[in-house]
């Protein structure tokens, strides 16, 4: 029965991001192929995915169940972030560790134990935070490969389990 519930929580993470990939993130367009205007003017995918949101699922990986990006890319906490603080991986730190960015959603087949957020970086942009640490991937890493756990001792996968995944 697991099998066939992680199936579907796989199968909708793909077509989450199969919409969101045809929505654009950084778009500015209120129309579109999928498209329909909500009641603000921003457009939605069939799904209620607004341009510029980024679906966080669980996966299974070499590790457990981690925290993902829709597209499999594992997220990692970086640990000389601060609780509630700014994002500090920043220049050639980013270079290697891009901060995952954009209006966080966690995925329909998904319920994560902790609270998706985000913080304003300098530049204006917002980086993804989970229970109040900010998020990113690593650079190069294929999906689902957690090759950056325990990096220079501070980077590290969100662990969670299987009972994060909503069973239908």
């Amino acid at each position: 029965m697991r099998k066939c519930g992680w199936a579907v929580a796989a199968g909708l993470g793909s077509l989450v991001l199969l919409l969101t990939a045809c929505g654009g993130s950084s778009s500015s367009s209120t129309g579109g192929s999928g498209s329909t205007p909500t009641a603000g003017g921003q457009p939605t995918s069939a799904l209620g995915i607004t341009p510029g949101t980024t679906v966080l699922i669980v996966q299974k990986s070499a590790l457990g169940f981690v925290l993902a990006e829709a597209n499999g890319q594992v997220v990692y906490m970086y640990g000389n972030d601060k609780k509630g603080g700014l994002p500090t991986c920043t220049g050639s730190c980013a270079a290697i560790w891009p901060a995952v960015t954009g209006r966080p959603m966690a995925s329909a087949a998904d319920t994560l134990p902790g609270k998706l957020g985000t913080v304003t970086m300098p530049n204006g942009a917002k980086q993804i935070t989970y229970n109040g640490y900010p998020l990113y991937t690593f650079k190069g890493a294929k999906p689902l490969a957690v090759t950056g756990e325990g990096l220079d001792g501070v980077w590290h996968v969100i662990k969670l389990s299987a009972s994060d995944i909503t069973m239908s």
